[in-house]
């Protein structure tokens, strides 16, 4: 079932699709990431692309949850940042493309809120 979006901002970036899928810098149109359909709730996503441009996507949608600050560290699986509980995939920010990047994002199953930064 499709979700509907409470709100969107997407500065200097663009996504495959309305709310998920690769995430693009809009100025040199590098893939610099991908974030998955259906495991995320609130996504609040600041990045500097190689090429020098800043960009920022806030997602949430209607259903979204309030979330619980979690202490815990996203984990790695296959190159991909997952939720520690249940090793869904979240996110994926492709290092090589980016200076360096700063994510909060919320996982829809467990409602922690988890923060990476490179």
């Amino acid at each position: 079932m499709a979700r509907i979006l409470k709100s969107k901002e997407l500065r200097n970036t663009r996504l495959a699709t309305n709310y998920g899928g690769w995430i693009y810098c809009d100025k040199c149109n590098e893939n610099i990431g991908y974030l998955c359909y259906s495991t995320y709730d609130k996504l609040e996503l600041k990045y500097k692309c190689n090429c020098g441009s800043q960009g920022r996507a806030v997602l949430d949608f209607e259903d979204s949850k309030n979330g619980k600050d979690s202490n815990e560290e996203l984990i790695i699986i296959k190159n991909r940042f997952c939720c520690p509980k249940d090793n869904e995939p979240l996110i994926t920010i492709l290092d090589k493309k980016v200076i360096n990047y700063e994510i909060k994002i919320t996982c829809k199953s467990c409602n922690n809120i988890y923060k990476q930064e490179k």
